[in-house]
């Protein structure tokens, strides 16, 4: 289903209606965001002296249990754990399964793209792959080697074949993430609109945006000019994109002034040009994800609190676990708070 690029609202797009049916779930995620991290505490953990003491700061939070990591072995091990028990919540209170199946897909595209691209240059399949997707990382392994894509979901049959045939066009890996990409955005776009959920079509809508400024200015960080890798689906037209492609850098803020991703843009840009960098632009375009879903603290009860709190918590612990990094391995605390955010 195509989308036109009408924007008629000013920074969030629309959330949807309340759903009584998620009334117990949302009091649970509601109790457990009380004890997330505050962005406070992230910086004091980047502020801190060392490693252990920005482990330090996690006592008596909800990684009380990090106090025993010595190692950032130890540290992956616990931030797993967490994260493994935060997404099998998620499947528990969920009560419509065709969303959780929507949800998991993020991870089976993301599995297609590595097994594919170790296929095209002849290295081992491998095992290690997310599984918290439809189908389970062991099985990946087994379908490549019998070439039998029936076995995967529809969906995959037809990523499988897009990938292959975008990597043989050209020879070129970076196809595969590309053909991979855009098949994923517009499947995700097609099955929210089917289902009717306001909130993942506006969510994934904001998302292919996000993904196609990124690469707007990475194409033109590399002085590059492929036109046929922006997605299509988002709120802004990809046609804008293009164009961004032909302008100066200091035209882009006023190009996207009448999108909600004015602020992403000019604060991206402006660490770009005088870093070199895109650590701000990640952060920016993480915080626009991040304010989205906090609208949906507007609702009584519905699957879009469910949703919110687990994409939260995902990003609170890959956020944790960039800190503890850059803090055992002695990385500039300047360079930590721009990527985080002060």
């Amino acid at each position: 289903m195509e989308h036109a690029a009408v924007i008629d609202f000013y920074r969030y797009p629309p959330i949807g209606e309340e759903d009584w049916q998620y009334a117990f779930q949302t009091a649970k995620v509601r109790s457990l965001e009380t004890t997330m991290l505050s962005r406070g505490t992230l910086v004091d953990m980047a502020n801190a002296e060392d490693f252990t003491a920005a482990l330090d700061l996690l006592g008596g939070e909800d990684y009380a249990e990090m106090q025993t990591a010595a190692t950032l072995g130890d540290v992956e091990n616990v931030l797993l754990a967490k994260r493994a028990a935060v997404r099998n919540l998620f499947v528990d209170l969920m009560i419509d399964k065709d969303l959780v199946e929507l949800l998991r897909a993020r991870h089976d595209f993301a599995n297609m793209r590595l097994a594919i691209r170790r296929v095209v240059t002849d290295r081992p399949v491998g095992l290690d792959y997310s599984d918290f997707g439809s189908v389970p990382a062991a099985q990946f392994e087994e379908i490549f080697k019998q070439e039998n894509y029936s076995l995967f979901p529809y969906y995959l049959q037809e990523a499988v074949e897009e990938g292959v045939l975008a990597y043989y066009a050209e020879k070129d890996v970076r196809q595969i993430d590309y053909a991979i990409d855009k098949y994923y955005a517009k499947y995700k776009v097609e099955k929210a609109s089917e289902k009717g959920s306001v909130f993942l079509l506006s969510l994934f809508r904001t998302q292919i945006d996000l993904t196609n400024i990124r690469t707007m200015l990475r194409l033109k960080m590399a002085d590059r000019l492929d036109k046929d890798f922006f997605l299509a689906g988002g709120y802004v037209d990809c046609e804008r994109f293009v164009h961004g492609l032909d302008v100066g850098y200091e035209a882009l803020a006023t190009l996207f002034y009448a999108t909600p991703y004015h602020d992403v843009i000019e604060g991206g840009v402006a660490y770009i040009t005088s870093e070199q960098s895109f650590l701000r632009l990640e952060r920016l375009c993480e915080e626009h994800v991040m304010g989205f879903l906090r609208t949906t603290r507007s609702l009584a009860a519905g699957p879009q609190p469910i949703i919110a709190y687990l994409i939260m918590k995902e990003h609170e612990i890959r956020s944790v676990r960039m800190v503890l990094t850059c803090k055992k391995n002695g990385l500039d605390t300047r360079l930590i708070l721009d990527r985080l955010g002060e």
